[in-house]
């Protein structure tokens, strides 16, 4: 098995963040996803990757300074965690998990947490069917498909939640395609900003687009996933980041 490495402020600059490693089109979101990082490190954030040009990796941090609209104290919030193709049913997953719940132990926390699908796994969201079998246990729920898990570690009373404001999956703005996102992920800035307003353009929809850059507007957001949200007419659509191209945007949202 490879090594797992942690990403710091001392080898930022020299080391790959996994995704869009190699992506020409998304050169600006690598280095503003890289940018968000050193921010958060600041914070006591983590990134562990394997050493290796591959999407595997976990990050998290204290759930008091999570980039998600939860109120939580004293746990471990799980931002993004990943194993893909070639790397899964290898033991990886398993192993960054292990170490976030051991540092956990090791800093006195009440509980690892994550947001996951509650049926179905979410585009550019974890499996919350496999966190289930490692031992997570749902805590909270929201009407429009989201699900918070919890693994327990100590015996204190755990009041860990989603906020108000997300739980019937609606935003403010009712007319046409509303979107929430943030540089955590690389992916982003290009397709919200390029490929998302020429599909709408061309359909003559109505886009407002919200970047989300602050810790207070990620805990304020109606939107549990703050990578990338997308609303119509008020409602939660998707996660999924690809229904921005033209070529996919009508199998994600029925226009009416």
């Amino acid at each position: 098995m490879s090594e797992i490495i942690n990403l710091t402020e001392d080898n930022i600059n020299d080391e790959h963040i996994c995704c869009a490693i190699s992506d020409k089109k998304c050169i600006e979101g690598y280095n503003l996803k890289k940018d968000w990082l050193k921010k958060e490190f600041k914070n006591n954030f983590v990134f562990k990757r394997l050493d290796e040009r591959a999407k595997v990796f976990i990050e998290y941090g204290e759930s008091e300074k999570a980039w998600a609209p939860i109120a939580a104290k004293n746990c471990l919030f799980i931002q993004c965690f990943w194993v893909s193709g070639s790397y899964k049913n290898k033991g990886y997953g398993k192993s960054l998990l292990n170490m976030a719940i051991e540092d956990a132990k090791s800093q006195g926390k009440d509980a690892v947490l994550i947001i996951v699908g509650t049926k179905n796994k979410m585009h550019f969201m974890s499996d919350g069917k496999w966190l289930l079998k490692q031992g997570f246990v749902e805590i909270d729920k929201t009407q429009s498909g989201f699900s918070l898990l919890s693994y327990k570690i100590s015996d204190n009373n755990l009041a860990a939640k989603f906020k108000k404001q997300v739980m019937i999956g609606q935003c403010d703005n009712k007319n046409g395609i509303t979107v929430y996102y943030t540089n955590r992920c690389p992916f982003t800035d290009y397709h919200i900003n390029y490929s998302l307003q020429e599909s709408v353009s061309k359909r003559n929809l109505n886009l407002e687009i919200i970047y989300i850059k602050s810790l207070k507007e990620a805990q304020n957001s109606p939107a549990p996933s703050t990578i990338f949200s997308l609303f119509y007419n008020g409602n939660f659509i998707t996660t999924d980041l690809s229904c921005c191209m033209d070529t996919r945007f009508d199998k994600n949202i029925i226009v009416t």
